[in-house]
């Protein structure tokens, strides 16, 4: 387990949020230490995509607060989070109608233009089936590749934490364990990663682990605090 003497990346305190009448969160909150993976396990519909939404900007926090080491970015758009060192993969990733090379393109807007064409050629070595086709529509790629492409599009920028929402989506078991291993070598490198997941195989990457229940968080330990606890090994092991 990683220390708690480490320093945050990012602390979400409080958070409160919903779609128009309806609230989703309530009182959630979570945080990021530096070089740590944090797994935000939860069943469909319990406000994993909302609260990751309000984390990175693309929902409002209607209470609670977001912090970006060492700035308060509750307000910040996501432009302006992203340039500060987070990225955001969505369940979707990738916009299909452009090429694998724009879509890389896109991911790193935010910095300068030599150091994005280093990055990319950096990321085709780690995705050597998307440097093969670097010209092919997003669209023609197969559910694996789109994911790993989503992936690289994420990492284009070179972010300091790099938040996603359910990688596992539409994946077979065998995709599933292909980005396991892809995110475990960036793990290794030192970026640290927030990952809501429904899928238990993540939690092999996990060094903490929360769990959201009706939009409030019911635990936070260590995967083996979470095995050890029958009530939520009985809710979570079984979703796999």
């Amino acid at each position: 387990m990683v220390s708690t003497t480490q320093p945050q990346v990012m602390r979400a305190t409080g958070i409160e949020s919903g779609y128009g009448r309806v609230q989703v969160l309530w009182g959630a909150g979570l945080d990021v230490r530096a070089k740590e993976s944090v797994v935000l396990l939860g069943a469909n519909g319990a406000g994993k995509s909302t609260l990751l939404k309000v984390i990175v900007g693309l929902m409002p926090a209607w209470k609670g607060s977001v912090q970006l080491d060492p700035d308060d970015v509750t307000s910040w758009r996501t432009d302006k989070r992203f340039r500060r060192g987070m990225a955001y993969m969505s369940e979707i990733g990738v916009f299909t109608g452009l090429s694998i090379d724009e879509n890389l393109r896109v991911g790193g807007q935010f910095i300068e233009k030599s150091a994005l064409r280093t990055r990319m050629e950096e990321l085709y070595a780690y995705f050597p089936d998307l440097a093969h086709r670097r010209g092919a529509l997003a669209g023609s790629l197969s559910g694996g590749q789109r994911k790993m492409l989503g992936m690289a599009k994420a990492l284009a920028s070179s972010p300091g934490l790099l938040v996603m929402d359910e990688p596992s989506a539409g994946l077979s078991p065998l995709f599933v364990g292909q980005v396991i291993d892809v995110l475990k070598k960036f793990r290794e490198s030192g970026l640290a990663m927030l990952i809501a997941e429904q899928n238990i195989a993540f939690l092999d990457l996990a060094d903490r682990v929360f769990t959201l229940e009706g939009g409030r968080i019911r635990f936070e330990g260590s995967v083996a605090e979470l095995e050890a606890d029958d009530s939520l090994h009985k809710a979570y092991f079984g979703l796999a």
